[in-house]
């Protein structure tokens, strides 16, 4: 490898931190009596280990110590207890919650990176005369920083740490309420948290902040590498949807809908991010790319097992919609908006509003014809062979039900495109364009009979009150000086630090604060974090049996 590209791989295998503490991941000194070299430690926590020349080589183990840190997080072991699409109950199949979820995501990501890491091998085989022909992916893989699997299986495993209670439900409410009562402008945002807990809430035990990973990891849970505010004021006649990175949304006012980092931790994600000097600026690296799209098929392939098994996804429903948008393509490409929106419910209608969304977003892939291509493939797999028989729990059944899973796995995975420069709205690994339509119809599926479902809107409304309940009530609580003091000790110390946080990001990055700026205003937005910080950091249960104790309700709502 070139200087140059040695060079990088330093940054990128670097931690913030110097650590002169060994990891517990990682082999102890083999002599009984031999004591600990910190400078050697110092280096190890850069990624690289001493040779037998006295010089530096990469530790082949710098990334599988960011892996193990976060399997051994009390943030990772809450998963457990947090909502993947409905909350688990007590009767009826194991429903995936956001640990099974990650685990499914991580064991994809895996697969993906192992594959470009076998085209930047092959890259690098022929850059040494080993082989004739190059390999152009692997090509462009090296080019953009490389591919490994142990990173995208961190990123993976991370990816959802800061989803708080009751899932995506909770993360709108705690959002809502932060912006709209408590007056802080980032609000909430469970992937800018998850960057949160690694970087600043989590801790090894140490006399930093984080879990003190490596940036390639760090930057590989970057699925959205901007703040909100950096998308305030931007005029959609200037940046229409369009061309608008995916995620950003068009709130011009509010600012972005997705983002990886609130305004406190954007140095630590520009940090990460100027490890890969040829990521494009708002674009994800390789390693985050294959994370986000292992989300992406892990969810609409895995989530529909559950509903499978739950007897929730029913032949007749699913079959109606999809058969009658085949049925009658023609005439909802002639319908008028309008029309559609008034006849929803009408088999057909919902799945051609799709289609419209998707072509007003992503014109730059989208096409009718693999649109319905996709359709009549999902039909097939799903309505008239997955659904053909209800699910029983038999043998056969089960088949049936791991077969799908496993065919559109093998089936996606295989559908991988690597791009130097991708479109705005896309990343450099990304699926083909028949794939692509295929994961669209597969999630309209999870979301139109899955989410859609009025049976989930009181317990849903219930969970909301929760969350609502408990941070208005944490909030209460701090305003009482003589009170304060007794609440729980991890809310006391996190406000402070959030508090102390917001003003040294005034006087240093002024240009990054949002919101009331003044003294007074600083001390609400660092309360405000720490509230947020503490209610999302609740399991499902935790938040049930908390908001009992402090809203003084006995039944679960």
């Amino acid at each position: 490898m070139s200087d140059v590209h040695s060079g990088e791989r330093v940054i990128r295998e670097s931690r913030r931190y110097t650590e002169t503490e060994g990891s517990q991941h990682r082999l102890a000194p083999s002599g009984a009596g031999e004591s600990l070299d910190l400078e050697a430690i110092a280096a190890e926590a850069d990624g690289f280990v001493a040779d037998d020349s006295g010089g530096q080589t990469r530790d082949p183990e710098s990334f599988r110590i960011d892996l193990e840190r976060i399997r051994f997080s009390s943030y990772f072991a809450r998963l457990s207890d947090v909502t993947q699409v409905v909350p688990r109950s007590g009767v009826g199949p194991v429903m995936h919650n956001r640990l099974t979820h990650s685990l499914k995501v991580s064991a994809v990501a895996r697969v993906i990176g192992s594959q470009l890491a076998g085209h930047a091998r092959r890259h690098a085989e022929f850059v040494r005369g080993e082989r004739a022909t190059d390999d152009v992916a692997g090509a462009i893989v090296t080019r953009l920083g490389g591919c490994d699997t142990i990173v995208v299986q961190a990123a993976a495993h991370a990816h959802d740490l800061g989803h708080p209670p009751f899932g995506h439900l909770g993360e709108r409410v705690l959002d809502r309420v932060a912006r709209e009562q408590l007056g802080l402008a980032e609000g909430f945002e469970g992937n800018a948290q998850s960057f949160r807990i690694l970087t600043q809430l989590d801790t090894l035990g140490r006399d930093f902040p984080g879990l003190n990973l490596t940036a390639a990891v760090r930057a590989a849970t970057l699925k959205y590498p901007w703040t909100r505010s950096e998308w305030i004021g931007v005029s959609l006649s200037d940046v229409p949807v369009a061309e608008r990175p995916r995620g950003v949304g068009h709130d011009v006012a509010g600012g972005a809908e997705k983002f990886s980092t609130y305004s406190l931790e954007a140095a630590e994600m520009e940090e990460a991010l100027a490890a890969f000097p040829q990521i494009a600026r708002g674009a994800q690296t390789v390693e985050c790319a294959v994370m986000d799209l292992a989300d992406d098929i892990a969810y609409a392939v895995h989530d529909l097992d559950d509903f499978t098994r739950a007897g929730v996804l029913q032949q007749a429903a699913v079959t109606g919609e999809l058969r009658a948008w085949l049925d009658r393509a023609a005439g909802f490409a002639d319908a008028e908006l309008s029309e559609l929106g008034t006849r929803w419910r009408a088999p057909g209608c919902s799945l051609e509003l799709l289609w419209r969304r998707l072509q007003l977003k992503d014109s730059w892939i989208a096409d009718r014809d693999a649109f319905a291509a996709a359709v009549e493939h999902v039909s097939q797999e799903i309505a008239e062979s997955l659904l053909a028989v209800p699910y029983d729990g038999g043998i056969e059944s089960e088949r049936a039900v791991s077969g799908f899973t496993r065919r559109w796995i093998e089936h996606l995975r295989t559908s991988i495109v690597v791009e130097e420069y991708p479109h705005v709205r896309s990343g450099h690994v990304r699926l083909d364009q028949q794939a692509w339509h295929e994961v669209m119809v597969l999630k309209f599926v999870h979301s139109h009979f899955v989410l859609e479902r009025p049976e989930l809107a009181l317990p849903q409304r219930g969970h909301a009150h929760i969350v609502e309940s408990l941070v208005l009530g944490f909030d209460e609580w701090l305003s009482e000086p003589q009170d304060a003091v007794r609440a729980p000790r991890r809310l006391v110390e996190w406000v402070d630090e959030a508090t102390e946080a917001a003003f040294v990001l005034r006087a240093d990055r002024p240009e990054l604060v949002s919101g009331d700026t003044s003294d007074t205003g600083l001390v609400r937005q660092g309360r405000t974090r720490a509230i947020l910080d503490y209610v999302s950091s609740l399991s499902d249960q935790q938040a049930i049996t908390t908001y009992r104790a402090l809203c003084g309700e006995a039944g679960d709502r």
